[in-house]
């Protein structure tokens, strides 16, 4: 194999387990190693190397005993700390969880198991999921592997780290507004949010519930595709959950449009490109870099549409409405009864809860 195996995409690990050209043992044992070299990114925040290694040998079991298996079997996964993990931490990047194991699994964590994927460990996020630059969690930041006094983006930086520092080839993220996309674009790799609904919700700790939803992170847009299809379909348990049938979205990927040519493989396709997103505020290296591509997706054949998308300008606004305030209410569960952080020292009961969130909540959830 010419190229190192974590050069390799997902697509291209899955290829390679396929082959015989490598196994899952020998490639979760190289992207353990890979991930202990550059713990400097401050990508993860648990590494389950013993459990890791066991799921590896047991995918090499399933696939020397001739079993029928997906893309996925065997391919090492990390996923977002807000993704609630059975045997492993799950902490939200919070002081106010430090330590907490959930005794189940998040519906997308148990769909991606059932598809063969390797848990190589948690990665790091903005606490709760709230921040754009994963400076907000209690465990550190996540540093761009491009250049590491750059910021990663948020709040699923450590999701997109781990993929751009080519620490495993696809992660798991959320985006509630702009958590997966934001990050994809500062480390250049591939985030989709997909359709609310798409993916269960159940077993995400919960920032904003009618915005939350889980996406995949990785290198390409063949990777997500992967990723995507094992993540998707309805879940009873998540009333949010679509009850709409699944795409076959490699299918659908691969699958050339009937105008289509060699040179022009993007012919028949209509982009649409909405005037407000170029008004006053834009960067101009970002503006410039945006038509970039835009050029290149007609000189591929497709047509670009000019389109509006009015009141853009009150998105913010009313996000910082609606987001802060289903924040206050899916936060309040975190108050030192139940589970999670409790004060030490308190007097009656109002005073436990106020100690015991000063203390766990960090600045930028406290601010929401």
């Amino acid at each position: 194999m010419s190229a190192a195996l974590h050069d390799l995409t997902l697509a291209q690990q899955s290829q390679a387990l396929a082959s015989g050209q490598t196994t899952s043992a020998a490639l979760t044992q190289h992207v353990l190693e890979r991930i202990a070299a550059h713990t400097n990114l401050g990508a993860f925040l648990h590494i389950d190397a013993e459990g890791a290694l066991t799921q590896a040998a047991a995918a090499d079991a399933r696939r020397a005993a001739g079993q029928a298996l997906g893309p996925l079997d065997g391919v090492p996964i990390a996923h977002k700390d807000i993704f609630v993990t059975q045997g492993l931490p799950t902490t939200a990047a919070s002081k106010m969880l430090k330590g907490y194991q959930s005794p189940f699994d998040a519906t997308i964590v148990a769909k991606l198991k059932a598809a063969g994927t390797v848990t190589v460990g948690k990665v790091n996020c903005d606490e709760f999921a709230m921040g754009g630059a994963t400076e907000n969690s209690a465990y550190g930041v996540a540093r761009n592997p491009w250049m590491l006094e750059q910021i990663a983006g948020g709040s699923s930086g450590g999701s997109a780290v781990a993929v751009s520092g080519r620490l495993v080839a696809g992660a798991t993220g959320s985006d509630t507004g702009g958590s997966i996309r934001q990050p994809a674009a500062f480390t250049g790799t591939v985030g989709i949010k997909p359709t609310y609904g798409r993916c269960s919700r159940y077993g995400m700790i919960a920032f904003a519930s009618s915005l939350d939803q889980a996406g995949p992170m990785a290198r390409t847009a063949e990777d997500c595709a992967m990723l995507l299809q094992a993540m998707s379909g309805f879940d009873e348990r998540d009333a949010t959950s679509a009850q709409e049938p699944v795409p076959d979205f490699m299918a659908v990927l691969n699958t050339p449009r009937a105008e289509a040519t060699t040179a022009q493989p993007l012919k028949g396709l209509r982009v649409g490109v909405p005037k407000e997103f170029f008004g006053e505020g834009v960067s101009a290296d970002v503006l410039a870099a945006t038509r970039a591509a835009l050029s290149q997706l007609e000189a591929m054949g497709a047509t670009l549409v000019d389109i509006s998308l009015p009141r853009t300008e009150l998105s913010i606004p009313v996000y910082y409405i609606i987001a802060p305030a289903e924040a206050s209410s899916n936060l309040s569960r975190f108050d030192g009864v139940k589970f999670g952080h409790r004060a030490a020292k308190y007097g009656d009961l109002n005073d436990m809860y106020r100690k015991t969130r000063a203390e766990g909540f960090g600045p930028e959830v406290k601010r929401r």
